[in-house]
């Protein structure tokens, strides 16, 4: 018996269980133990979870840019980014990015956008296309190509689009706003190119296209039948075409080259000019009452086959195009292949990217040189220009980094850069507000989990980063790299001010702060030792000895001062900090250790070995409680280059990361897999297993090798099938010595190194191949009743409402549970009878009425009203709650995020106004002065009209009433 139930496909929906229910409460993870992946299979240790609500797909993090093309929206404000298989939008006004809830079957190759905005076109290097609503955020419409697709363009006015494929190009009717059975249909196909088309450009008023190509010739074609232009072939470089752009409302034509030429071309016909043909073949016939065989005339029709060097009779009467300059950018001896360009048709600005990371301003058709500047010192991918040609976006694949630079101030409006290498490890901020990621890279970055951006970067360590944490005033960041350095980063001024090291060089593989900030641990991978600094004094306290094996994990008890350090000996020990540093317990497993964490009230300790198994002790006894096994649940995927199947390569698979839900109820487990399980830790069952990504990119992403690739020579995966691409790997001839003959295209495997969840209770977070993935809650489709009768119904609350009788209308609208209609009751309380309410609350209701409040703040309007709530639960509960603090404090903590970034938002715009009521006064002051007209008649006399004009600061020759104003 299975439970499996993908999202997005038809067929309805499975039925939520919560519906089912007629009381109770549910569990405390249930939104995120949804139907959206497989669940598992029922036997006697496995048992299928109930599909409540589904936790979903949140945001990517960690990684702003990767391989295709850039878009800005209609409007200009947002740069419509691919990241490896999904697509994240940056909003630049509101400072925040988010990604939208779709992913395709391989990484994202190009991206078109319709004119509207409302539409877009996502394609795949498989060729698969998505078709995509911008406004609902959801997919619309699948299609594939049967090839892959190099560019994809829509027409101005919206009616098509063109797509480069192979040496032709496609002509598809746009998808309208009416619904459709096929929302692709195919219009025309053309021929011409001998080699594969790499750019698309169309007349402002959609007439024509033109196509560039490899084989160093540009194609103009017509959208529809024209008399006089059916196709015109432009050849005049000498290397590949990267882009063609249109001059605004003229059919006049700029191609540039590889090699970094630009040719100007001016056409001896208007777009006026152009003479539709006159109908032909079965149109004609059918319009003179004929009827003939309409196969041939419905081929040529839809087919446009264009030839170099057409006749001289079919050139009569026919556009001509001639060539009025040829333009260089690079000078004499330089030679840096031009990789990307855009162009922007109402300020006639080109703007051009070069593989040495420099880009280019030029003003057209003049060809002059506005300003150049070096972003990155990898080639820029990509270029876009934003609608008022303000912004431009530039890409670099090389590094993963997205620019956004204004070039009239010549000042960057987003600069955006993730990881190099994959991420190691991450780590929450207390209150759930910041995530900071260390990686293979030697970076450590810190991002906002409500814009999603980084905001700061430190690149102190000279290695990989292995291990990161907050301390409990989310204010210390603490690192732990393969340099053998530990640092300790403050994120108040943002620098370095503490670096631990040790005796002897080592390499440290994990770091641990205990509750109070005060003690800073780290293992070393090569002396099997435990280091212990003193965060106030950055001495070496003590050097724990006593493992047999490198250190793989280690982590304080919440609670106490213990430290558990797992190791590849096959122990963990236990060393209590108040009776120095002594050993209290060793836990003997039965493989080597790979992590290990305490639950949130530190009753309990999980460790994970390398036979795949996650155990539970009690740190107080030394007695395991439990084990799971969860070999079956990894399910590892087969390398393309494996000489075993996938079942025997998952014995030597185990689970890496290990973490605790908030209510300490439920373990996070990941691993070398695509997968991440949640299992529950009292029933030791599977509760779900979320699937991180669908990308085939990847490697090991497919249980079974494709047969496909398997011939008699070998496999088809040894050979580089990018060879000779713009960013592939040159194939090294015999008796060349030009080049590395070690590079190699290698696919990245998917694996999770690092999970954690938040402290909030509501999200979680996971490094993996793909980038920093987060998960949370889904909770608009909801409907989750707490203790529910019969005599439960909204016009019974609202009657309860209108007779004053409000704690009652507050119980029976949080055992409905509707989102509108506790909002509608909560705010019906006069601000005056808060604190009587309050205090008649049940000690049941009041963590539910707090974990209301906490998520109102992020989207009501009313902030003074609920944070008078707040101050009234917490002064009245405050004693109770403070007895169930383990199972209070996700609310707590979630509530503290909330308000926190209010506090920052509305603390900068106080501080704004004070400085300006400050500068108002100050100048208010100087209207009264009188100053001397010139001459002065001494240098003493200019002087003193000098410190006469200065602005004196506000408090200095005063009065109290300007004081007390401000």
């Amino acid at each position: 018996m299975k439970f499996a139930y993908r999202e997005g496909l038809g067929g309805g929906s499975p039925p939520a269980h919560s519906q089912l229910l007629s009381g109770g409460c549910t569990h405390p993870l249930s939104p995120f133990l949804g139907a959206t992946f497989l669940v598992g299979t029922a036997s006697p240790n496995r048992l299928p979870a109930l599909p409540v609500v589904p936790a979903v797909f949140s945001n990517l993090l960690g990684t702003v840019y990767r391989c295709g093309n850039l878009n800005f929206t209609c409007d200009g404000n947002s740069v419509i980014s691919p990241v490896g298989n999904r697509v994240t939008v940056f909003d630049l006004k509101n400072n925040k990015s988010s990604t939208l809830p779709l992913a395709t079957r391989y990484n994202v190759k190009c991206v078109g956008l319709s004119p509207d905005g409302r539409l877009a076109i996502i394609v795949d290097e498989g060729g698969d296309a998505l078709l995509v609503s911008l406004v609902c955020r959801s997919v619309l419409h699948h299609f594939h190509f049967k090839g892959s697709v190099h560019s994809v363009s829509f027409s101005p006015d919206g009616r098509k689009f063109v797509v480069t494929k192979g040496n032709i190009a496609q002509m598809y009717h746009a998808p309208g706003r009416k619904r459709e059975f096929n929302a692709f249909v195919l219009d025309k196909t053309y021929f011409g190119p001998y080699d594969e088309t790499t750019c698309i450009d169309w007349t402002d008023d959609s007439r024509c296209f033109a196509v560039g190509s490899k084989d160093m010739s540009t194609w103009v074609f017509g959208a529809e039948r024209w008399d006089n232009l059916i196709y015109y072939a432009l050849g005049g470089h000498k290397d590949a075409i990267v882009a063609c752009f249109f001059e605004s409302g003229s059919l006049d034509l700029y191609t540039i080259s590889q090699d970094g030429a630009l040719c100007v071309w001016q056409c001896d016909t208007s777009p006026e000019g152009l003479r539709p043909k006159a109908p032909t073949g079965w149109k004609a016939d059918l319009l003179q009452g004929e009827e003939e065989e309409e196969e041939e005339e419905r081929e040529e029709e839809t087919t446009v086959r264009g030839k170099t060097a057409p006749a001289p009779e079919e050139q009569q009467g026919k556009v001509k195009y001639s060539r009025l300059a040829k333009y260089f950018f690079n000078k004499e001896g330089d030679f840096n292949n031009l990789t990307a360009a855009a162009f922007h048709k109402k300020t006639h600005l080109l703007v051009t990217g070069f593989a040495s990371g420099i880009f280019h301003l030029h003003e057209l058709p003049e060809f002059n040189l506005i300003h150049s500047l070096s972003i990155s010192d990898q080639r820029v991918a990509s270029i876009a220009v934003n609608g008022s040609g303000d912004w431009i976006a530039f890409g670099c694949a090389g590094l993963g980094q997205l620019l956004v630079w204004e070039w009239q101030s010549e000042s960057y409006v987003l600069k955006q850069q993730g990881h190099f290498n994959s991420m190691v490890s991450l780590a929450y901020s207390p209150d759930g507000q910041y995530i900071v990621t260390g990686g293979d890279d030697g970076k450590v970055k810190v991002w906002n989990t409500l814009s999603g951006f980084c905001f700061v970067t430190f690149t102190e360590h000279s290695s990989g980063v292995t291990g990161v944490t907050f301390t409990a005033t989310g204010y210390v960041i603490v690192t732990s790299s393969m340099d053998g350095t530990v640092r300790a980063f403050d994120l108040h001024r943002y620098r370095n001010f503490r670096t631990f090291t040790s005796p002897r060089p080592t390499q440290f593989s994990c770091v641990a702060v205990d509750c109070s900030g005060e003690v800073v641990s780290a293992g070393a991978q090569d002396s099997f030792e435990v280091f212990i600094w003193s965060m106030q004094t950055g001495r070496l306290l003590d050097v724990l000895s006593g493992h047999e094996g490198p250190i793989s994990s280690l982590c304080f008890s919440p609670v106490k001062s213990v430290l558990a350090s797992a190791s590849w000996d096959r122990t963990v020990r236990l060393w209590d900090m108040a009776d120095s540093w002594r050993t209290t317990e060793t836990l003997g497993l039965t493989s080597d250790a790979l992590a290990v964490t305490f639950r949130p009230d530190g009753a309990e300790l999980a460790v994970a070995t390398l036979n795949s198994q996650i155990t539970f002790w009690d740190p107080e006894n030394a007695v395991q409680t439990g084990s799971i096994e969860g070999r079956h649940d990894l399910k590892t995927g087969r390398k393309e280059l494996d000489k075993v199947t996938a079942k025997h390569s998952a014995k030597g698979k185990a689970f890496t990361a290990l973490c605790y839900s908030a209510d300490g109820q439920s373990v996070l487990a990941g691993g070398m897999s695509k997968f991440v399980c949640i299992y529950h830790v009292k029933e030791q069952i599977l509760r779900k297993k979320f699937e991180i990504s669908r990308n085939l990119s990847l490697d090991a992403m497919e249980e079974f090798l494709n047969r496909r690739k398997r011939t008699e020579f070998g496999n088809l995966a040894l050979i580089d099938q990018d060879a000779g691409a713009e960013d592939g790997v040159a194939i090294p001839l015999p008796g060349v010595k030009k080049g590395d003959m070690s590079s190699r295209h290698l696919k990245p495997e998917i694996r999770v190194t690092s999970l954690r969840f938040s402290p909030t209770g509501r999200c979680w977070a996971a490094t993996t191949t793909e980038g920093l993935l987060v998960y949370s809650l889904d909770a608009q489709m909801l409907f989750d009743p707490f203790e529910l009768d019969t005599d439960v119904t909204p016009a019974r609350i609202r009657a309860a409402v209108r007779q004053q009788d409000l704690t009652g209308a507050i119980l029976m609208a949080f055992r409905l549970n509707e989102r509108t209609l506790l909002q509608e009751v909560l705010e019906s309380v006069p601000w005056d009878e808060v604190e009587v309410v309050s205090s008649s609350l049940p000690e049941l209701y009041v963590e539910k009425v707090l974990e209301f409040l906490a998520s109102s703040f992020e989207v009501s309007r009313h902030l003074e009203f609920y944070l008078l709530w707040t101050q009234k639960l917490l002064l009245v509960h405050g004693q109770k709650l403070k007895s169930r603090a383990g199972k209070v404090l996700p609310a707590v903590q979630f509530l503290q995020k909330s308000i926190q970034r209010h506090l920052d938002s509305v603390s900068k715009l106080c501080d704004w106004n004070r400085y300006n009521i400050q500068y108002a006064l100050a100048v208010s002051k100087q209207r009264g002065i009188k100053r001397p007209s010139e001459p002065l008649g001494s240098e003493e006399e200019a002087d003193a009209s000098d410190d006469d004009d200065t602005l004196h600061p506000l408090g200095e020759g005063q009065e109290d009433g300007d004081r007390q104003l401000v």
